[in-house]
């Protein structure tokens, strides 16, 4: 009777061994679900929580292939020292996959081959899915040592996987219409960058703004290229008017708008200022205008008629009485006011003729610092009558400048610039259009 209740009490464990071990395996499997691992000839054997990261243990095997050198029948060998696979992360700590791959060996020529996986490529550590989360990333603006941190690899495989991104220029290709501009790369450093107006695709990026470096660049283009392109917007930095002309002959020169307007403003900020200093430091004139500044720039027909207490004058006031007291204070403000004004105002109106006749029956009496603001307008007139006829504008490519701004700004700046570069075509570029680059194989 006891020995048969021994007997009874053995068989009940091993039924319940065999069920947990049953129900583990299944657990096991359905994390490799979970985390999309499909190799079917990968088994997971154990799971660990080592606090700061998870771990799962397990092994590769599969039959026997033929030897990839004799052709011959392979047979198992022993497994291969345990390959730590870094893998994405889950429930918000780092994965580590600790896997022995089979070896296997030849029975002709004594050939060695590892088990393979689609898990990882072939003599690499970093699974094939960190790679392909390494280049989203990149793709959305993210410093590289932030990528590195966040999944648990090095800054160097990041920046591997950096310059796995190929660029190719089309030669045989110019837009129509091309934005000019420079961004700065460093302290001290500037950079040109040339963009697709209406696509927005980044066409060149040069290590420098010289005439040189531009030239040489842009007469790899074949002539007959170079001359389909008809317009080309740009600042009113006049080295490059010659240059732009010299490589697209056929090209018209559209200058700005913005900064147009902004000569204006600079102008007549710095008229306002010079009165300014003529008024003694603690006078109501003096800091009225040092306090409202921003009124004298500011179109007259956008002041707001909203009054409110105005501590400096002691009473309620509107932004339009407010800037009558202002001119009130000088006659020179007042007129060099009013001419502002009306360029402003024949400007945005696109009213060209009432503009250049305002031009020249004004210069002589000016203040010389609206003098060579003027002289510069009518200097390049051609150009600023584009600027007044043409759509076109530098504005999408000061968009693209504030988000290379973000990109330095991220990676607290940058020392190479041909990683610079990458990270501006990879962001701007493969963002917008990903067919017409070539992006590496994840």
């Amino acid at each position: 009777m006891s020995i048969y209740k021994k007997s009874h009490m053995t068989y009940n464990e091993k039924c319940s061994n065999y069920h947990f071990r049953k129900t583990h395996m299944e657990q096991l499997n359905l994390i490799t679900n979970f985390l999309r691992i499909k190799d079917k000839n990968i088994t997971i054997t154990d799971e660990y929580d080592m606090g700061t990261h998870l771990e799962l243990h397990g092994h590769l095997d599969y039959t026997a292939p033929k030897c990839p050198k004799c052709k011959g029948q392979m047979a198992k060998y022993d497994y291969q020292k345990t390959s730590k696979i870094p893998y994405l992360e889950t429930a918000g700590y780092p994965l580590l996959i600790r896997l022995r791959k089979r070896r296997f060996k030849c029975k002709d020529c004594g050939k060695m081959a590892v088990a393979e996986t689609p898990l990882v490529k072939k003599n690499h550590q970093i699974s094939v899915a960190v790679n392909q989360k390494i280049a989203q990333l990149l793709i959305e603006n993210q410093a590289m040592k932030h990528i590195a941190h966040r999944l648990s690899i090095s800054t160097s495989s990041v920046m591997r996987k950096l310059n796995e991104f190929k660029f190719e220029t089309d030669w045989n290709t110019l837009p129509e219409v091309m934005s000019w501009d420079e961004y700065a790369f460093k302290k001290g450093k500037m950079s040109f960058i040339a963009q697709d107006f209406d696509s927005l695709n980044v066409i060149a990026i040069l290590d420098g703004i010289t005439q040189a470096t531009i030239r040489n660049h842009f007469l790899r283009y074949p002539r007959k290229v170079r001359n389909r392109v008809k317009v080309i917007t740009m600042d009113m930095f006049s080295p490059y008017y010659q240059l732009a002309k010299q490589l697209f002959p056929n090209a018209k020169i559209v200058l700005d708008r913005f900064h147009i307007v902004q000569h204006l403003s600079r102008a007549m900020n710095r008229v306002r200022i010079q009165i300014m200093n003529q008024f003694d430091r603690k006078s109501q004139e003096y800091r009225s205008l040092k306090r409202y500044w921003k009124l004298i720039q500011q179109d007259s027909r956008k002041l707001s008629d909203k009054r409110f207490y105005r501590p400096m004058f002691r009473m309620h006031l509107t932004n339009k009485e407010i800037l009558e007291k202002l001119l009130s204070f000088s006659e020179e403000l007042r007129q060099h006011y009013e001419l502002y004004q009306l360029l402003l105002f024949h400007f945005q109106e696109k009213n060209s003729d009432h503009f250049f006749d305002l031009i020249e029956q004004e210069i002589a009496i000016v203040n010389p610092i609206f003098q060579t603001v003027l002289k510069t307008f009518l200097k390049d007139k051609d150009k600023v009558l584009n600027a007044m006829e043409l759509p076109y504008s530098n504005a999408k490519l000061e968009a693209t400048n504030n988000l290379i701004k973000v990109i330095k700004r991220n990676a607290f700046g940058f020392r190479n610039f041909e990683n610079f570069k990458k990270r501006i075509l990879i962001a701007l570029n493969i963002k917008k259009e990903r067919t017409k680059f070539v992006l590496s194989r994840c």
